[in-house]
C-alpha cells in the first residue's frame, strides 16, 4: 500500500535540512569504492538516488559488521552517520543502483521483480574481503511495482538482530551494519514507523537474477552475469571444461550446506522463493523467519503461506526445486558448452547425497559423535520422532545434552535436565539408554565431548518472543533492549551471567506472535 504522506513533511524544516544534507558528500577515506556491479551495462540495475528520511536516528550498529568494513567504531556516533545511512547524504565514491531479478514466488513464476525497496550504494574493498553496501527501506524504485518502497521499524529490528545473530552462529549470511529509524507514517496492516536497514554482502546476485534474463531469452546479459559471477567470486570454476556446469555445481553444494546449517539450528526462513536465494550460498532476505521453539517438524513460520510450502521440513526440498530453477536458467550456457541437459541434470542429482552428508555431519557433532557408526542414522531418527511427538525445546535439549555422561550417573542428575524437557519419559529414557551405549563407543571423555558440544549447540538463539520485546521498546522510542539483545546474540555459545532469560523457555503468550511476509 502506498503512503499518502510527503515523505518530508514529518517535521518542520524537514525538506531544507535533507536538501542541504544531499548536496555534500560524505568522505570516508576508509571505505573506498570499487563498485564492479556497477560496471555491468545496461540492463542489470536502473542508476537512482535514495529517497530522503527526514530526520533519521540511529536505532543500532553492529560492531562486528562495523570491523568487516574497517570503520572505526566512532564514526556511529557523529551524526553524520544516521544521515548516510538513511540515504539522505550520499558517499563519496558510492554509485547507487537499483538491480533487477525476476522468480519464483511460492512455487509461481511471478516475472520481474528486483530491488523495490534496496539501493546498493557500491562495493567497499574491505580488509577481508569487498563488501557491498546495500540499504533496506530507502524508498520507491523503478521495480517497487507500485508499493512505497520503505521497510518499517518492526521488520527491520528481526532482520538487524537475525542478521548479526547468524553470523554469530557461523551460518552463512548477509550482515547487518546498522539500523536507521524516522517518524515517517508506512501504512502496512496498520500505520507503522519506517526505517532504513543497512546489509553487507559480497554479492546480491540471486537465483532469480539469472531467471530473469533466460526467461526474457537475453542469453548475453545471461552470460554477462555468469562470467561475472566466476570471476569476481569462483575464479576457479573458469579453468573447469565447462565454468557454467561447473558454477550450477557450486551453487547447488553451497545452497545444500546452508540448509543443512539451518537445520541444524532450527531456522525457518520463511519465505525460500528463487529471488530469495542467494547464488553464493548466503542467508539473503529474512522475513517471516523463526527459530524453532518446540520441535515440530511440520512448523509453518509464515502466517502467508497456506499450504505450508516453506515448513521446517520441506525446505531441504523446496531448497532442490530452487537449485532446479537455477539449472534451467544456466542450461542456454551450458548447452552451448556442450555439455548438455543430462550433465546439468546429473549435478542437480547431486543435491540429496550434499545435503545429506552435510545434515548428518551436523547432527552427528551435535551429539558429540566424532566418529561414525551404521547405528547412527537410527539413532538419530529414533530422537527426531520423540523431540517431535513431545515438541521438546529445540536448542534447549541439545544443549542440555552435554551434561549427559556415557555411564548414568547414580542420581541420574546428569540427565534430569534433558529429562524435564520431554512428556513422555520412559520414552526418552529408551531412547537416552541407547545413546549412553554408543557415547561408551567414543574416544574423547565426558568433559571433551561436553565442550565440543557446548561450542556449537547455542544457548542462545533469536527467539520470536525475544524479538518482540525489543520491538516494543523500540516502538517507544527506547532502543536498550535491540542493542542489549545484539550482544547476547554475538556470543550465542557462552553462558553470560544475569543473561538466564534470553535463554529460558518462552513464555506462553509467544505462541500467539504470527508472521507474515509483511513482516
Amino acid at each position: 500500500m502506498l503512503s499518502s504522506a510527503d515523505p518530508h513533511s514529518s517535521a518542520p524544516g524537514a525538506a531544507a535540512h535533507v536538501e542541504a544534507a544531499r548536496d555534500e558528500l560524505a568522505a570516508w577515506p576508509e571505505l573506498r569504492f570499487d563498485n564492479s556491479f556497477a560496471r555491468l551495462p545496461e540492463g542489470f540495475y536502473t542508476r537512482l538516488a535514495a529517497v530522503p528520511l527526514p530526520d533519521p536516528r540511529l536505532v543500532a550498529v553492529s560492531p562486528a559488521a562495523l570491523e568487516l568494513l574497517g570503520l572505526d567504531p566512532a564514526r556511529a556516533a557523529e551524526p553524520e552517520f544516521a544521515e548516510v545511512f538513511a540515504g539522505n547524504r550520499p558517499l563519496a565514491g558510492a554509485q547507487p543502483l537499483a538491480a533487477v531479478y525476476s522468480g519464483h514466488q511460492f512455487g509461481v513464476w511471478a516475472g520481474q521483480l528486483g530491488d523495490g525497496r534496496a539501493l546498493l550504494l557500491g562495493e567497499v574493498a574491505a580488509p577481508h574481503g569487498n563488501l557491498e553496501i546495500q540499504l533496506k527501506g530507502s524508498g520507491r524504485t523503478p521495480y517497487s511495482r507500485g508499493a512505497d518502497g520503505r521497510a518499517v521499524l518492526r521488520s527491520s529490528i528481526r532482520e538487524f538482530l537475525c542478521s548479526e545473530a547468524m553470523a554469530a552462529l557461523g551460518i552463512p549470511t548477509t550482515r547487518a551494519l546498522a539500523l536507521v529509524s524516522a517518524e515517517l507514517p508506512v501504512f502496512r496492516e496498520t500505520v507503522e514507523t519506517a526505517a532504513v536497514l543497512t546489509r553487507l554482502s559480497p554479492s546480491f546476485v540471486r537465483f532469480g537474477s539469472f531467471e530473469h534474463f533466460y526467461a526474457a531469452g537475453d542469453v548475453e546479459r545471461l552470460r554477462l552475469l555468469a562470467d561475472y559471477v566466476i570471476a569476481k567470486f569462483r575464479p576457479a570454476l573458469a579453468a573447469e571444461p565447462d565454468p557454467y556446469l561447473a558454477l550450477l555445481r557450486s551453487a547447488v553444494h553451497d545452497t545444500a550446506r546452508l540448509v543443512a546449517r539451518w537445520q541444524a539450528v532450527g531456522f525457518c526462513h520463511g519465505v525460500m522463493n528463487t529471488d530469495n536465494m542467494s547464488v553464493l550460498g548466503l542467508t539473503l532476505d529474512y522475513g517471516p523467519f523463526g527459530f524453532l521453539d518446540g520441535f515440530d517438524r511440520d512448523h509453518v513460520c509464515n502466517h502467508s503461506d497456506d499450504t505450508g510450502r516453506y515448513s521446517y521440513a520441506m525446505q531441504p526440498r523446496v531448497a532442490e526445486w530452487n537449485c532446479w530453477c537455477l539449472g534451467q536458467a544456466l542450461m542456454p550456457l551450458v548447452v552451448a558448452c556442450g555439455d548438455g541437459a543430462d550433465d546439468a541434470r546429473a549435478v542437480l542429482a547431486q543435491w540429496t547425497g550434499a545435503f545429506e552428508a552435510a545434515h548428518r555431519e551436523a547432527v552427528r557433532a551435535k551429539l558429540g559423535l566424532a566418529l561414525a557408526h551404521d547405528e547412527d542414522a537410527a539413532l538419530i531418527e529414533a530422537l527426531f520422532e520423540r523431540l517431535h511427538a513431545d515438541r521438546v525445546d529445540f536448542t534447549l535439549f541439545f544443549r542440555n545434552l552435554s551434561r549427559v555422561h556415557r555411564h548414568a550417573a547414580a542420581d541420574g542428575d546428569d540427565a534430569r535436565a534433558c529429562r524435564d524437557l520431554v512428556v513422555d519419559r520412559d520414552a526418552f529414557d529408551a531412547w537416552l539408554a541407547r545413546y549412553r551405549r554408543r557415547l561408551a563407543l567414543e574416544a574423547r571423555s565426558d568433559d571433551e565431548r561436553a565442550a565440543a558440544m557446548n561450542r556449537l549447540n547455542p544457548l542462545y538463539v533469536l527467539r520470536n518472543h525475544l524479538a518482540e520485546i525489543a520491538i516494543r521498546d523500540a516502538r517507544q522510542g527506547d532502543f536498550t533492549e535491540v542493542a542489549r539483545l545484539l550482544r547476547v546474540l554475538q556470543r550465542p555459545y557462552d553462558e553470560q551471567a544475569g543473561r538466564e532469560a534470553y535463554a529460558a523457555l518462552p513464555p506462553d503468550w509467544a505462541s500467539t506472535l504470527r508472521l507474515s511476509c509483511s513482516s
